[in-house]
């Protein structure tokens, strides 16, 4: 059977299959996954946890050991197998489906496979598993799948957020679904259970040395020089890394050349556009300003700046990528454009 993994606490709820394995690339999720199914493994009397690391020239005979061998500790064990590669290889799947073919009740087998080429999961052995017991693959949550994700996260602590809340969130910790529980536990600290305004979010998060980055394009949205250079110089003397800072500055700067290019097609046109990249209700209109204050030629000038501080920042240009920096956020917050960055090869 294969199920999602807002599926897995009820699965799991109603028993432990034989075998259950959890494959993708969402380390996070895997994680949790994990810590679920090995916590209802001793919940059922599985106090007994072997782990088999199958990488290199492992030896799949091991597994078959595993499966016939009883503890001298516990009557139950949890046996669990973790796929190093994408493939297992003949030996490999042979041995897996040999296990399934004959589980035994005082053993339960968990799988882990993150690295699991996609292929694979065509592969008979993985088809085994699936009739056996449970297959779940988790995927990275992007868009309104990691909305979503932290509203439920956010409900499940026993806060009541508003509409725009998770989207906020969603959006500081670009899909970093580690940050955003990271960040979901504190406001549960801070706030208590209850309503969580957007208000009270910013408050909360406003003292954390990770979301300072985010005051750059609040600055610029809101026109303040002055405000802009003292966050970029007090990045700089915090020791933030240059490419965090550019990472932000650079995402703004797409986003708005991408939303003057929409713009072109009217008022309709950008509205859409930016429903479409989820740019919450209360940011729009400042975006919408900022596309008028800046003059046509002006986001191509800075797109150039952040490749421009990209090369200096890998040493591959000679300058101070702390001043390109300060002068793409200077020109987002109103100040003049500057002039056309070098080409890589002057």
């Amino acid at each position: 059977m294969r199920i999602p993994f807002p599926q897995l606490a009820a699965n799991l709820k109603a028993g432990l299959s034989p075998v259950v394995m959890i494959c993708g690339d969402e380390p996070f999720q895997l994680g949790e996954a994990a810590t679920l199914v090995r916590q209802a493994a001793r919940a059922r009397g599985y106090t007994e946890r072997e782990v088999l690391e199958a990488e290199g020239n492992f030896d799949w005979g091991q597994l078959a050991v595993a499966a016939q061998s009883l503890s001298l500790f516990a009557s139950q064990k949890l046996i669990e197998l973790r796929l190093a590669s994408g493939k297992i290889g003949r030996d490999g799947g042979e041995a897996v489906r040999a296990y399934c073919a004959r589980p035994r009740s005082e053993h339960r087998l968990l799988i882990l496979a993150p690295n699991l080429d996609y292929q694979e999961l065509k592969a008979k052995w993985v088809q085994t598993v699936e009739q056996t017991g449970v297959l779940l693959q988790v995927q990275a949550l992007t868009g309104q799948r990691l909305v979503e994700w932290i509203g439920q996260r956010l409900r499940v602590r026993g806060l009541v957020p508003a509409p725009e809340v998770a989207a906020m969130l969603a959006e500081r910790v670009e899909g970093n679904l580690l940050a955003a529980a990271q960040e979901v536990d504190k406001l549960a600290l801070l706030q208590g259970q209850g309503p969580l305004s957007a208000e009270q979010l910013g408050r909360a998060i406003a003292d954390s040395a990770r979301f300072d980055l985010f005051d750059v394009p609040d600055a610029a949205l809101a026109g303040d020089r002055v405000r802009m250079h003292r966050i970029i110089q007090g990045l700089a003397a915090e020791g933030t890394a240059e490419p965090l800072v550019l990472w932000v500055l650079s995402r703004e700067v797409r986003l708005l050349t991408r939303a003057a290019f929409a713009a072109r097609g009217g008022t309709r046109a950008l509205d859409t556009f930016l429903s479409a990249e989820r740019v919450w209700q209360n940011r729009q209109g400042p975006l919408k300003a900022l596309l008028r204050r800046l003059p046509a030629p002006t986001l191509p000038l800075l797109l150039g700046h952040c490749a421009l501080a990209d090369r200096q920042i890998k040493g591959l240009t000679p300058g101070d990528p702390w001043l390109t920096l300060a002068a793409i956020g200077d020109t987002l917050a109103g100040g003049p454009p500057p002039p056309p960055a070098p080409s890589p090869s002057s």
